[in-house]
């Protein structure tokens, strides 16, 4: 079994999720600031960018998905540092194991161990069960 976090890893921990969190608001910051991307205007100015819908649709699509990615990651960071905050940090959400201190150092806003993750993964990639 592995042991729980100590007082010195979460803090380690908890420091990493504060700088990713003001790192990932910066750029979410910057890319919804219509002045200093005016992409985000809408579909009309990647038009004049680059005068080819099919261009100006992939790009402007592209742009809604970094956004995308940086607010799932923000909700994620968010969700750890309340679990840091509720002392349920560090421990998988689905089975209640410890998560071992390298896995939550490589991703800090693991709410699982690797098993409950790879599980949801595969039944992810499965999709919903059919009748």
């Amino acid at each position: 079994m592995t042991a729980r976090l100590t007082a010195e890893e979460r803090g380690t921990l908890a420091r990493e999720l504060e700088a990713r969190r003001r790192v990932v608001r910066a750029e979410l910051t910057a890319k919804l600031n219509a002045q200093e991307n005016p992409a985000l205007l809408g579909l009309r100015n990647r038009m004049e960018e680059t005068d080819d819908w099919a261009v100006a649709d992939l790009e402007t699509a592209l742009d809604v998905a970094e956004v995308s990615r940086d607010a799932g990651e923000l909700s994620e960071i968010e969700a750890a540092l309340a679990r840091l905050a509720d002392g349920t940090y560090g421990t998988c959400v689905e089975c209640a194991a410890p998560i071992p201190f390298a896995r939550l150092h490589a991703n800090p806003s693991a709410a699982r161990c690797i098993p409950c993750q790879e599980r949801l993964e595969a039944n992810t990639r499965r999709g919903p069960a059919t009748l």
